[in-house]
């Protein structure tokens, strides 16, 4: 990847296009990123960027990461967030990226964190069909059913689609396009939806080709 940025999701709208078609977008404050620290192949094994986005009261902060801040005279940051970009060795410890980094028309990808949704049983977690309800039944209509287990091998394999936790995981969007950036304001406005709740951070790197 050649652009990363670390943002914050602000909420959904739409705009019209010059044809005058309607554009649902999702609107991210993207940056502005301050690198903290470059992974060297020397130091590290591998070259990457990390970033840092969104102040932070210095009341807020560990002592590691206290010490990490101002071992390089960083100002302290909520979130970091490590980019492998591609030409991160000529970038510098404390250079800020904008949004104006990515233009109307780019294709970029989007990681986040998918909205949280507690328990759920089979139907709603992995798209389960429910039984019949007529006679018979019972109360078991939207029940997982037969484990298939019996005495050999006595045991749930490993996969076994069963209720469980839903959501609240690590989510990247392909392919999105961006529609139009607010440089003056950081603001990025992106065709469709991404992952995460209103104010949830998410991290826009261009799309990888594959």
């Amino acid at each position: 990847m050649k652009k990363g940025l670390i943002g914050k999701k602000i909420g959904m709208t739409q705009i019209f296009s010059e044809a005058g078609k309607v554009i649902p977008v999702t609107v991210v404050e993207a940056g502005p990123c301050v690198v903290v620290q470059k992974k060297t192949d020397e130091n590290d094994g591998y070259t990457a960027l990390q970033l840092g986005y969104g102040d932070i009261s210095p009341k807020a902060v560990n002592m590691p990461k206290e010490g990490h801040f101002k071992k390089n005279d960083i100002p302290f940051k909520r979130y970091l967030r490590e980019f492998k970009l591609e030409g991160a060795n000529e970038m510098n410890v404390g250079e800020i990226l904008k949004a104006d980094i990515f233009a109307a028309g780019d294709v970029i990808d989007v990681s986040g964190t998918s909205k949280g949704k507690g328990f759920q049983g089979t139907i709603k977690r992995h798209n389960q069909s429910r039984i019949k309800e007529t006679h018979g039944s019972g109360p078991v209509h939207r029940h997982a059913g037969s484990m298939g287990a019996c005495s050999s091998p006595s045991r749930i394999f490993k996969g076994k689609k069963l209720p469980g936790h839903m959501g609240a995981e690590r989510v990247t969007v392909q392919n999105l396009t961006v529609v139009k950036v607010d440089a003056e304001n950081n603001l990025i406005a992106i065709k469709g939806a991404i992952p995460g709740p209103k104010g949830g951070v998410v991290c826009i790197t261009d799309a990888v080709k594959a």
